[in-house]
């Protein structure tokens, strides 16, 4: 069976599944380059909970949780099937390891999911469960719920993170997709690249604390947690690579990284 790595992606504005960017044309190619999984794991920022929850739908439906956007974007639909199963089996690992968690039903997918997925695997064949994020918690939680549910690597499932390397709506250049990133978002991601490709899982654990301008980046970390995850699934010592790096709006950079 294929073992796939734990993956972050970026998915920054729902635009991005609407706009020729090279966000877009990378997440479009980037499942094709993974090859298919027996099933989705992804953790996303847009389902915040106090502890860990997972969709446990057979069918989940559409959550359009964004205004102001073309109407185009309301009208998609990602019809992939939910997988009982995996929400129950993910939910015994955190349970293992110490965490408090639960299947939940009548939550559908929510564009943190569906956005980057129906780019990634466009024909929603691939059964999908959502994890929540806790954002009153800390990176290291996120790094632990990663290394509990590692093993599920080793079953087809691929364990994915969905946010953003940087996400600071107050800050963004809206009528300028191109426009130039300032040195306070550059400075961030390059620290969080350096700390991901050497591996330094504590680093990335503390990154509220460790990071320049962390809180310029993320005024709340709901979109930087799925990153610990994804690194703490990639096992004891993970280190990232880089698959993409871009920048949206000045501020949305569309990292995405991949742990062996």
């Amino acid at each position: 069976m294929t073992r796939f790595p734990s993956v972050y992606v970026s998915h920054g504005s729902p635009m991005v599944i609407l706009n020729n960017t090279a966000a877009k044309d990378f997440l479009s190619g980037y499942g094709r380059e993974l090859g298919k999984p027996k099933a989705i794991l992804i953790a996303t920022a847009h389902f915040e909970t106090r502890v860990p929850a997972l969709t446990a739908d057979a069918h989940p439906a559409m959550i359009y949780d964004f205004g102001g956007f073309p109407r185009a974007l309301f009208e998609m639909t990602y019809p992939a099937p939910g997988d009982p199963v995996l929400a129950q089996r993910a939910a015994g690992l955190l349970g293992a390891a110490g965490m408090t968690a639960y299947p939940v039903e009548g939550r559908g997918y929510d564009h943190g999911t569906w956005v980057p997925l129906k780019l990634m695997y466009p024909d929603a064949d691939i059964p999908v469960v959502q994890l929540s994020v806790q954002p009153q918690m800390s990176g290291a939680h996120h790094v632990a719920m990663g290394a509990a549910l590692a093993p599920l690597r080793d079953e087809g499932v691929l364990v994915m993170g969905s946010g953003s390397m940087t996400h600071n709506l107050y800050e963004l250049t809206r009528d300028d997709i191109n426009g130039p990133a300032p040195d306070w978002v550059t400075r961030f991601g390059a620290w969080a690249h350096d700390a991901i490709e050497a591996g330094r899982t504590d680093d990335i654990a503390h990154w509220d604390e460790r990071a320049p301008f962390a809180r310029q980046n993320h005024p709340s970390p709901e979109h930087f947690l799925p990153l610990p995850f994804a690194m703490g699934a990639g096992g004891p010592g993970a280190k990232g690579r880089r698959v993409h790096t871009s920048c949206e709006y000045g501020v949305l950079m569309m990292d995405a990284y991949a742990f062996d």
